[in-house]
């Protein structure tokens, strides 16, 4: 009978544990905390204000302690981050139509109606960056109260809302001085040459001067060879030197 109660235990034990391991990665893997991982990675801090578009996988992020904000993609493992100062404007839509907008420099534009039923709500932020402008989030969509317990497009709007809110208080506040770009002036082009004068013409178009081989002897030196000059090797041929020069 002991040994029946051990083995009931053990297995208690077993799946208590399994339980619990199986809740924490249900946990873990949850789809905004996913989201705000990744953009805490990006970021470098802690986000502030987190928005998901809960079964698209879906998000956007805000921190005011680095001054960045980002947009993720697949579950938080594609990013894209911004200068918080980037942020130009954010939209709200139901069913394709604007119904609430602020932007930089322009009155904003708050919700004036109740919406209770619609088949999409949009929240769209706009960045002042030609290559990625925009980012959407489809926080409803027609078939999430079948897949989101609680979910509606009354809630969509209001938290739509409270992103507007945010948007305008970032919009609001001055935007950061910028450095002038550094200008290299250009180096000044090298002075024409001036043209030759006459002189320097005519030196140049002198023909070169004859170059003599090494091995020529100069004209005023005469060959060995030479047998007219007159011999004087004798003591007797001494006397009549001067005769036979003459």
């Amino acid at each position: 009978m002991s040994e029946v109660l051990r083995l009931i235990l053990m297995l208690a034990l077993a799946g208590a544990a399994l339980t619990l391991l199986c809740s924490g990665v249900i946990w873990y893997m949850d789809e905004e905390r996913r989201i705000r991982r990744g953009l805490r990675r990006v970021l470098g801090a802690e986000p502030e204000a987190v928005v998901a578009a809960r079964g698209r996988g879906r998000g956007a992020g805000f921190s005011f302690s680095t001054g960045l904000a980002a947009v993720a993609w697949d579950h938080g493992a594609w990013c894209l981050v911004y200068r918080i100062d980037e942020l130009v404007g954010a939209e709200l839509q139901v069913n394709g139509v604007v119904v609430a907008r602020a932007f930089r420099g322009e009155p904003r534009r708050a919700l004036d109606q109740v919406v209770e039923t619609a088949d999409q709500v949009t929240l769209r932020l706009i960045f002042d960056d030609p290559k990625d402008p925009d980012f959407e989030l489809d926080l409803w969509l027609r078939g999430d109260e079948g897949r989101r317990a609680g979910a509606s497009p009354a809630k969509a709007v209001q938290e739509a809302n409270r992103w507007m809110a945010r948007a305008e208080a970032i919009l609001r506040r001055p935007l950061p001085p910028r450095a002038a770009p550094n200008v290299v002036a250009a180096p000044a082009p090298a002075p024409a040459p001036l043209p030759p004068t006459p002189i320097e013409a005519a030196i140049a178009a002198a023909p070169a001067p004859a170059v003599r081989a090494v091995d020529d002897a100069p004209p005023w030196v005469e060959d060995d060879d030479d047998q007219d000059a007159p011999a004087v090797d004798d003591e007797e041929d001494w006397p009549d030197l001067p005769k036979r020069l003459s």
